[in-house]
């Protein structure tokens, strides 16, 4: 008989070096130290500077009079006085205030119809269902790589006897293909228990939309209404192109004439030659009447740009 043998169990011999230990945490989730903290304050500050310093220019040279601005030798950085007078005269009923009030109709009747079209495609897109919404969805994408130019655009706003009216400004750039794919992607991204339930309940696409997707959808859609917005309000190259009637003429295309080809607004040049306004000062407040509507608008949507934008963008 052989001699049963008890094994008995080994001692457990040294580790590895590494072997059992955690992985290393990545760069960014290290404790930062006080010197990187101390280099990014710096940084965004240097940033901050950069961006509100010439912004700061501008608004105290448009509130600066003919005598301060001459002193000064052109721009004004510290001021000596506040005047209103170029404000005054800019919005007393002169192309400036035309100009003011054309911009804004074109940015608020674009931006709804935009919007109407972009939210109603994007919903469509978005059912699977929907009839031919594959090829629909390959449509809108191959515009996104290939574009007529120019030329024909030109020609076929001209053939459709657009030019010289405000459609001119609207219609060639209504819908961005972009803008609906977010849409889409978002809209998608909302659960379909929700919808169901609502067509079980006797809910049609249009009630589904209006009472269900949209309000769900709030953030995507003020930070799309904010991209139509600024893109009609800051638009001058359709107005350059398509209008010819200097009294149609947007607020941008009026700053671009009194920039960059020095001619002063009409009613103003009088009051330029005669010393009473200075061109420069003139020029400011055209630069400040032109930021404000974008400057007002931006922090009320920001705190939606990142569930808005990040969120769809990720979900589609």
């Amino acid at each position: 008989m052989s001699a049963v043998t008890e094994e008995r169990p080994k001692a457990p011999g040294p580790k590895a070096p590494g072997r059992w230990a955690a992985p290393p945490r990545p760069v960014w989730e290290e404790e930062p130290h006080k010197a990187g903290l101390a280099g990014k304050g710096i940084v965004l500050a240097i940033a901050c500077f950069a961006v509100l310093f010439p912004l700061w220019i501008v608004v105290v040279t448009s509130l600066s009079s003919k005598q301060d601005i001459s002193e000064a030798g052109g721009l004004v950085v510290i001021p000596k006085g506040i005047t209103f007078i170029a404000y005054q005269e800019l919005l007393s009923g002169g192309q400036v205030t035309r100009a003011t009030l054309v911009s804004l109709g074109i940015t608020l009747v674009g931006t709804v119809f935009s919007m109407t079209v972009s939210i109603l495609a994007a919903y469509g897109l978005s059912r699977i269902g929907s009839v031919a919404h594959r090829w629909f969805l390959m449509i809108l994408l191959a515009t996104m790589f290939f574009g007529a130019g120019l030329i024909p655009t030109y020609l076929l706003v001209q053939s459709l006897g657009l030019t010289d009216s405000y459609l001119a400004l609207i219609l060639p750039s209504a819908v961005s293909v972009f803008n609906i794919l977010v849409l889409r992607a978002f809209f998608m991204s909302i659960s379909p228990e929700l919808t169901d339930s609502a067509r079980i309940d006797g809910a049609g696409d249009w009630r589904i939309l209006w009472q269900i997707v949209i309000p769900l959808s709030r953030a995507v859609i003020a930070v799309i209404t904010l991209f139509y917005a600024v893109g009609y309000w800051s638009a001058w190259f359709n107005a350059s192109l398509y209008l010819s009637d200097q009294d149609m003429m947007p607020l941008q295309n009026v700053m671009i004439q009194l920039v960059q080809k020095q001619e002063p607004p009409v009613g103003m040049g009088q009051a330029i030659k005669t010393g009473q306004l200075s061109a420069l000062a003139v020029q400011m407040a055209v630069m400040v009447l032109a930021l404000l509507p974008v400057a007002f608008l931006s922090p009320f949507v920001q705190k939606h740009f990142k569930k808005g934008m990040l969120t769809g963008a990720v979900k589609g």
